[in-house]
């Protein structure tokens, strides 16, 4: 287990409500998946990938329906990262747990990149199409 593990903080806000709800949930189900007793991570994993998908098919969806430029490279990453969660989960299955929880150590380290870059356009993106402006981010428990 990831003795770093990072839950939900203020950083990871971009303005957009509906996918900061959604990052919100990605997040804490990581830091569990890094700190849940062994014989509950199996299903964690389940509830995890189950998240993933819906949180990825709303992203495209609001991509699909907003003509976002980006679509098709933020899509596959989407992708490549859902195979790697199903292809884990055969292995959580046979009994590797272990490699599971280096999926969530991936997971958290991906995460941020991710979402400051491409999450964070796609945002903006939103908020433009829906106000004609850019989000306006608080965040009150940032680091610097």
């Amino acid at each position: 287990m990831s003795e770093q593990a990072t839950p939900w903080s203020d950083e990871f806000l971009l303005g957009y409500g509906p996918m900061d709800d959604i990052h919100h949930e990605f997040v804490e189900l990581v830091h569990a998946m890094q700190v849940v007793g062994d014989e509950v991570f199996p299903a964690l994993l389940d509830r995890f990938a189950a998240h993933a998908e819906h949180h990825f098919a709303e992203e495209a969806a609001w991509m699909s329906a907003g003509n976002f430029p980006a679509r098709d490279c933020h899509v596959e990453e989407h992708e490549k990262v859902m195979a790697s969660v199903r292809e884990v989960q055969q292995m959580v299955a046979a009994g590797n747990i272990e490699v599971g929880r280096r999926l969530a150590v991936a997971l958290e380290e991906w995460f941020p990149g991710h979402a400051t870059y491409m999450d964070s356009a796609l945002a903006q993106w939103m908020v433009k199409r829906s106000t004609g402006g850019v989000p306006l981010v608080l965040k009150r428990a940032a680091t610097t």
